[in-house]
């Protein structure tokens, strides 16, 4: 069933004639995700946070079904965490490596993780290795097969890079980690919300996300799932009295349950916020959403595409709702403040984003504009028009 238009743009709080394409840098909340955290603050601020969250505690609870649902796992493999990058860094320093370990990761890996992977190679001796990437730009499912030994202790793969447009094949990936059980951390920060996840297609024993992009949810909260498969065998790089339990003077014991990730203060109405939005999602329906925005998506490419002097960057055989631009003889940044003059909200990628990828493809930085369903045919115009502007005007 197509997406009623009219209601989803019914729900947004953004002022009338702005275009928001920055939906990969942070969506625009429906209504009913700002309602469910003021609702929250104002218990707060009458009852205090104590009372709020035992009065919302079944509220709460939910949340933690919602996300199970978006990415079909069960319930207590999941953790409410700060954020994606808390999440994914939870998940990681947790795995127990050692010298000679090795990691292997995408050439369109995001910073933040590849300086993990530097750091726990510098501390422990492991070795990080990007896996080839095919001719159209996803990680080569056949160059990883070659890469497989019995060393390999991580497979860590970005689902959907901060550029580029770009769909990794993560079940393909997902059945070569299982086959050679090999630990699989999938970074789907980009990809929930706008991709449907199934955590038990791609295989994977670990995978985080935020709430604040294709979700539609607030800042400040992501989740981690962690596979039962493995958590006993993974130890929180922190912990204190809500991850663990002090059982006598010398000895404490893991909470039995993902939320051994977590800890005991949390953002709680970021938490029902976030809730709110998987369900808003889930409502619409994660196929729908893909749906739509890969046809905006592809509608700005075309447009893009056909005026002389820009040139697209995007890569990958399956494209997502990040689409990836530059002006000949025009900064990004640039194109970015005229843009914004003109009501419309794109950001500009840098190449340290994606250092190993941008390298091998001599990126400059990039305009990033990432359309959401809520988006309308007229926006990808307004976008067309001004950047057609921009370049018959030139540097």
């Amino acid at each position: 069933m197509p997406i009623d238009k009219a209601s989803v743009t019914g729900d947004l709080l953004c002022e009338a004639g702005v275009a928001h394409l920055d939906n990969a840098g942070a969506a625009l909340m429906p209504r009913c995700v700002l309602d469910a955290q003021i609702d929250h603050l104002r218990l707060e601020a009458a009852v205090g946070g104590y009372e709020a969250e035992r009065l919302r505690s079944d509220r709460l609870e939910a949340v933690y079904d919602s996300v199970a649902r978006l990415i079909n796992c069960q319930r207590d493999e999941v953790a409410i965490v700060e954020n994606a990058t808390v999440g994914w860094m939870m998940a990681f320093y947790a795995i127990p490596f050692e010298p000679g370990d090795r990691i292997l990761t995408a050439e369109a890996e995001y910073a933040s993780n590849y300086l993990a992977y530097l750091q726990i190679s510098r501390d422990r001796g492991v070795v990080v290795e990007t896996i080839a990437s095919t001719d159209d730009g996803e990680v080569c499912v056949d160059s990883l097969k070659k890469m497989i030994d019995e060393r390999v202790k991580l497979i860590s793969i970005t689902h959907v890079p901060t550029n580029g447009g770009l769909v990794n094949p993560v079940e393909e990936i997902g059945s070569i980690a299982r086959a050679h059980g090999i630990l699989y951390l999938v970074d789907a920060c980009q990809s929930a919300g706008q991709i449907s996840l199934d955590v038990g297609a791609i295989q994977c024993d670990l995978l985080s996300a935020t709430g604040r992009k294709w979700l539609r949810g607030p800042r400040g909260v992501g989740f981690l799932y962690v596979s039962s498969r493995v958590l006993d065998s993974l130890h929180p790089p922190m912990i204190d009295l809500f991850s663990a339990t002090w059982v006598d003077v010398d000895h404490y014991e893991l909470r039995q349950d993902a939320r051994r990730f977590e800890n005991w203060e949390s953002n709680y109405a970021a938490k029902l916020g976030l809730g709110s939005a998987i369900d808003y999602a889930l409502n619409i329906g994660l196929d729908n959403i893909e749906t739509e925005v890969s046809r905006l998506a592809d509608m700005c490419r075309v447009k893009l595409g056909a005026i002389p002097g820009v040139s697209l960057h995007d890569i990958g055989k399956r494209k997502c709702g990040i689409v990836t631009f530059s002006v000949a003889g025009v900064d990004a940044a640039e194109i970015e403040i005229r843009l914004r003059e003109n009501r419309i909200h794109v950001s500009v990628s840098s190449p340290v984003s994606t250092l190993i990828d941008a390298t091998r493809r001599r990126l400059p930085d990039l305009v990033r504009a990432s359309v959401h369903y809520y988006n309308q045919d007229t926006e990808i115009d307004a976008l067309v028009s001004c950047i057609k502007a921009i370049a018959e005007q030139g540097g």
